[in-house]
């Protein structure tokens, strides 16, 4: 039987044929391949209607410009470990990355990685949402893994490998905004009491009133402050990382501590979730490597480009800094040739950095010391934010000062300053005028 002239003419239009075979054939052209070929493709089936709906299908993509790039279809697990090491790990920063590695090799992967991502459905993302809220993990935790998904997915399909991203048409479970609690003016009087009778207490005085990060005041560095202006200069923070390795094969180095099996359902040694088993290539356990490297506590530029600023010192915090100064002098003449001259501001007794998680034990036990509420150290930030808001700073001058680059971190704060000056009001109206008792 003769085949069907096709229609392969300059303008490379779509055609449908019988072939000799007895199936119908369509071929579409839809782009031009590399090496400047056209990228024409092929689909086949014994019923012409078939063959005709999957041409006006490759017809459609290639019209929205949403074809699909040739070559076998990537598994989430294959496509998400790529996307993870080779696109995110070099073009994001390391926190960033480390969210985005949790989220991946915790929850992506276990629960939908044997998937082909040209065929994963929006429902498929939903339905797992479900099972990490039954295991009883927080709403934002879930929400972290939705937009890591969504930002993996996304660059496949701006990568041609799915025709559109499935994440964005999924609906992750709503998350609350945290009401931001900024600290009492008498509760902020204990703490700062309290503060200044323990070693390096400045430091979360500093926290209360300049607001800084706990990265940037632990990155903060006595060259960093310029006296004669009594201006303190937020350029590096200090973050803990975790170590890379250093050997030739970092899965055999790591072998010893791979993990093997699941823990079992009444597991009390992890308080938080169980980590899953390692995968069969885990390269992880780095911190046990003999040539391990890159890790440790790890001076870094501040959150953003805002976030570099100047601050100018209120005179009496400038002189609390003068005095912390002469008790780290004492420090330093004490510990003599064990002393470690890294210049930071707030430092151990030997002079080397302080952990950021040593810094939040010691910011716990200050607020039990006082007889404070317990609440996050950077609730100590929000304190700061607020108080600026409520004594009528201009909002661009506090976006300078907090090192904000977003606008919306005021208006975050608009309701509180309001709910405050209600409170405020209220005290007064009651101080005022309530009327006497006969």
């Amino acid at each position: 039987m003769a085949r069907a002239k096709t229609s392969r003419e300059a303008n490379l239009r779509s055609s449908i044929y019988k072939g000799q075979d007895g199936y119908w054939h369509g071929r579409v052209t839809v782009g031009v391949r590399d090496d400047g070929s056209p990228d024409r493709r092929h689909v086949m089936s014994k019923d012409k209607a078939k063959v005709t709906a999957k041409v006006r299908r490759l017809e459609k993509q290639r019209d929205d410009d949403q074809v699909i790039n040739p070559g076998r279809a990537w598994t989430v697990d294959r496509w998400l470990t790529h996307w993870l090491e080779y696109i995110a790990r070099p073009s994001v920063r390391y926190k960033p990355y480390i969210g985005y590695r949790t989220a991946v090799n915790r929850h992506l992967i276990p629960g939908l990685g044997a998937h082909r991502i040209d065929r994963i459905q929006p429902e498929h993302f939903e339905k797992l949402y479900v099972k990490m809220l039954a295991k009883g993990l927080k709403p934002g935790t879930v929400h972290q893994v939705h937009r890591t998904a969504r930002t993996a997915f996304g660059e496949a399909a701006n990568r041609g490998y799915i025709a559109k991203n499935p994440v964005a048409l999924a609906k992750p479970p709503r998350v609350e905004d945290t009401e931001v609690d900024p600290f009492e003016a008498e509760e902020i009087e204990r703490i700062i009491t309290y503060a200044l009778r323990q070693r390096n207490g400045v430091r979360f005085v500093l926290a209360l009133a300049l607001g800084l990060r706990q990265g940037e005041a632990l990155g903060l560095k006595w060259s960093r402050l310029h006296e004669p202006s009594k201006t303190l200069e937020i350029m590096k923070g200090l973050q803990r990382q975790t170590w890379q390795h250093g050997c030739e094969d970092p899965h055999a180095c790591g072998s010893r501590y791979h993990k093997i099996k699941p823990c079992p359902k009444d597991c009390k040694r992890h308080q938080r979730e169980c980590p899953p088993p390692c995968p069969p290539d885990c390269t992880s356990h780095a911190r046990w490597c003999p040539q391990r490297k890159g890790g440790g506590l790890v001076e870094v530029e501040v959150k953003s480009a805002a976030g570099r600023r100047g601050i100018a010192l209120p005179q009496q915090l400038f002189a609390l800094l003068a005095e912390h100064r002469n008790r780290q002098d004492q420090e330093r003449d004490h510990a003599g040739t064990e002393w470690h001259e890294d210049d930071w501001m707030f430092a151990q007794p030997t002079g080397r950095p302080i952990d950021p998680r040593r810094d939040q034990y010691e910011w716990k036990a200050l607020l039990r010391a006082a007889g404070v509420r317990e609440a996050r150290l950077h609730d100590a930030r929000h304190t700061a934010a607020t108080t600026l808001l409520l004594l009528g700073v201009p909002e661009r001058a506090v976006m300078d000062f907090m090192g904000w680059s977003d606008a919306a971190m005021v208006k975050r704060y608009s309701h509180v300053t309001a709910r405050l000056r209600r409170d405020i009001a209220d005290r007064l109206d009651a101080y005022l005028w309530t009327p006497n008792e006969t």
